[in-house]
């Protein structure tokens, strides 16, 4: 299969990419290499025949008809998104541009290229959104988010989002074009760029910095490692039912402080302090504007649909990527000094 990843040289697309690459698909990665794209990241494929990489921006639709035109893919991987709560906060125009007019540029361009192939059946477009869409639940650990769930999104990141499903869905309905979408839980593994919370604790703790927690860490997560969604996705996009969508989950629930208390608990035992816990820089900061109390999902449908269920538990994932980051200090490093990354965020509401 020819996929055609936009977003690949990002946190969840370049394992996309890797993975992909991996079990001998032919890969086109579509990125604009923003702020949080790391095309090291692609290092490992970076030299395969089954590798192509884009410079294009899916704001700019001229150049995505190229592309698609060029390279005749089988199916989409729609992953390029801006992501960051805290920046949406700050910043929502951009979020608006690529997250909603970015996606529209990609369904054009995705269904121009369907019709001129003569509406190809095994053709699809697969849309990657979030969890975050549905908004806050209650700490009922019976209630979590299914496919049915209501939208509700409460940041400009997650309306924004919210608002690229729904044009997803419409043009399904309206224009017939094969679409699957996936909704996921909170990510994490190698190389998360260093503005998420897994490697804020991580490089913080490293550098005897505060490690902040928003309120009083009681938000609750569901926490999925990104080599697990990769797998999901390959799975959904080869063998999802047509407008159907799918959530994903790693089935692993986590308060903000338990997450911290955790990865301190690593770190202590892989890189100990010459004296005392890290645990001990733990503070407590302003909460963020509108956070939701708690996102679970219920994965009930893709794993009797198809199978599939995550294969890492939050502890081994964290205790994995708390190697790989003391491994890789080069990687961190570089990305550290761009616009943004170490600064708190979010707070001008």
């Amino acid at each position: 299969m020819k996929l055609l990843v936009t977003g690949g040289a990002g946190f969840i697309g370049s394992a996309v990419v890797r993975l992909a690459v991996a079990r001998g698909h032919r890969v086109v990665n579509v990125d604009a290499l923003t702020y949080a794209a790391c095309p090291d990241t692609l290092a490992a494929v970076a030299d395969s025949p089954l590798y192509a990489f884009e410079h294009v921006d899916i704001r700019d639709r001229p150049a995505l008809d190229a592309v698609f035109a060029r390279h005749r893919p089988d199916a989409v991987m729609h992953l390029a998104a801006e992501s960051h709560v805290d920046r949406s906060i700050d910043g929502p125009a951009d979020f608006i541009g690529t997250n909603i007019t970015g996606t529209f540029n990609m369904l054009e361009a995705a269904r121009a290229w369907w019709i001129r192939a003569g509406r190809p059946e095994a053709f699809r477009f697969h849309h990657i959104s979030t969890d975050e869409v549905f908004g806050s639940l209650p700490p009922d650990p019976a209630v979590r988010f299914t496919e049915d769930t209501p939208y509700d999104p409460r940041s400009p990141y997650s309306a924004s989002k919210a608002s690229s499903d729904h044009l997803v869905r419409a043009w399904h309905e309206t224009y017939g074009l094969p679409v699957l979408l996936t909704n996921c839980s909170n990510n994490y593994g190698p190389f998360h760029f260093p503005e998420k919370l897994v490697p804020v604790i991580i490089l913080n703790a490293l550098a005897g910095k505060p490690l902040p927690v928003y309120g009083d860490g009681s938000n609750v997560r569901d926490w999925l490692y990104v080599e697990d969604h990769a797998d999901a996705l390959l799975l959904v996009v080869a063998e999802g039912r047509v407008g159907r969508s799918y959530n994903i989950g790693g089935e692993n629930e986590r308060s903000n402080l338990e997450l911290v208390k955790t990865l301190c608990a690593i770190l202590d035992r892989k890189r100990p302090k010459a004296q005392g816990s890290y645990a001990e820089q733990i503070t407590f900061v302003t909460d963020r504007p509108g956070h939701d109390a708690r996102y679970a999902i219920d994965p009930s449908r893709i794993r009797e649909e198809l199978g599939w269920r995550p294969s890492v538990t939050v502890d081994e994932g964290l205790e994995k990527t708390v190697e790989w980051y003391l491994a890789n200090e080069a990687w961190w490093r570089a990305v550290q000094d761009r616009q943004g990354v170490g600064e708190r965020l979010g707070v001008s509401a």
